[in-house]
């Protein structure tokens, strides 16, 4: 299965679990493009400001909007998400594996990361997505089954990346010189 997801109760723990993996995956030179979150907490904000890193090596964007302290509600600058969505759009062309920080509201209403999560399948590539458990049952009837629940440990889901990678690759040898810790079926 080349889609995986994992979820996590604790505001923020999918963030910092996807970050540990992408970290553990880029020490090991795959090519990735995606998404990672960052959550930057403000004393004078009972909500944290979100800040998304592009991958392979794009900017970071802060896709919360500042409503003032008392605001409730969404706060999601979707504007700053759709154009994280064409950045990650350009760069799936030469990545390996799709890295998705979270299927959220927009994503399970068809916007957001939902196209590039297609278009990576569509293409062959492995993609792995954080889902919270709000937006789980959205996310089940997206993937429609396609989906594989990995456990929440940073190397058990490097592992399964290292191994779709693995599948994806075009020969095992090529692949074997880059990441020589994997062994590709042949």
């Amino acid at each position: 299965m080349k889609l995986g997801y994992v979820t996590l109760q604790g505001r923020g723990r999918i963030d910092l679990l996807l970050a540990d993996v992408v970290e553990r995956l880029e020490a090991h030179g795959v090519a990735m493009a995606g998404t990672v979150q960052t959550n930057i907490e403000r004393s004078d904000r009972p909500r944290c400001d979100m800040e998304l890193r592009l991958l392979p090596d794009g900017p970071t964007v802060r896709i919360s909007e500042d409503r003032g302290g008392q605001a409730r509600g969404c706060r999601l600058d979707a504007g700053a998400l759709e154009q994280s969505v064409v950045w990650v759009a350009s760069a799936l062309e030469k990545a390996e594996l799709l890295v998705v920080n979270k299927f959220g509201k927009q994503e399970a209403e068809g916007k957001g990361l939902a196209t590039s999560i297609a278009d990576a399948l569509g293409r062959g590539l492995p993609v792995l997505v954080g889902v919270n458990r709000l937006n789980l049952p959205a996310f089940l009837a997206f993937v429609d089954g396609m989906a594989l629940e990995l456990p929440p440990d940073p190397a058990r889901i490097a592992d399964w990346c290292f191994s779709v990678v693995a599948g994806t690759a075009h020969r095992s040898d090529v692949l074997h010189k880059k990441h020589p810790h994997v062994v590709a079926d042949a």
